[in-house]
């Protein structure tokens, strides 16, 4: 891989992975609302999943899902129903004790699947796979350089997401203000979950 063509997957990946999307909205709202370490789960989740991804559009199988309209709307609806859920969930979250006890605590499980859930993370992946990897003698040498830079990015977004999140976390629950901070924080994130879900609708 030339200097050009790194640069070129370095602006990339500095573009989508520090970018607002469902990834990094809910590593911001769930470290916020149950604390970094809970927050954890979910941001080790996303190079996960995400590795996973991208080897499977590598291997060829991602074409399929984004080329058959039957698996590309079966992924949009999980995706899409999946991010309102998560919105519905924070909408209503009042109080980080309501934010626990409403299930926001995203699994490492679950966060592994929901890259897979959206359209969005497949597509970016096919363009990985067809702009540095496909059609190359090297095509191996590419794949060891290309994966652990996305993970390295997916992992370094996220977590700084969560931080920030982590900061917010006394602010938004100062009782002075009766919970108020951290409803409409919760809102807001919700109202993102929401739109990123739409757009995903019209992908």
């Amino acid at each position: 891989m030339n200097t050009s063509e790194l640069s070129a997957l370095l602006m990339l990946c500095t573009a989508v992975s520090f970018t607002p999307g469902p990834n990094t909205t809910l590593s911001t709202a769930l470290a916020a609302n149950l604390g970094l370490r809970r927050a954890l789960h979910f941001v080790l989740a996303v190079p996960v999943g995400w590795g996973l991804l991208l080897s499977l559009c590598a291997s060829g199988v991602g074409a399929l899902v984004v080329g058959v309209p039957a698996l590309r709307w079966g992924v949009k609806l999980l995706g899409v129903g999946y991010l309102l859920w998560l919105a519905w969930q924070l909408w209503h979250a009042h109080t980080l004790a309501q934010a626990s006890n409403r299930q926001l605590n995203v699994t490492f499980w679950q966060g592994v699947l929901l890259q897979f859930l959206n359209i969005k993370a497949w597509m970016l992946a096919l363009t990985v796979v067809a702009g540095w990897l496909a059609g190359r003698t090297d095509m191996g040498a590419r794949f060891a350089v290309v994966l652990p830079l996305l993970l390295g990015f997916a992992l370094a977004s996220n977590l700084t997401y969560a931080l920030v999140g982590t900061g917010l976390r006394n602010w938004l629950a100062d009782a002075q203000h009766g919970g108020r901070r951290l409803l409409w924080f919760n809102r807001s994130m919700a109202l993102v979950l929401l739109v990123t879900a739409l757009w995903m609708a019209t992908l």
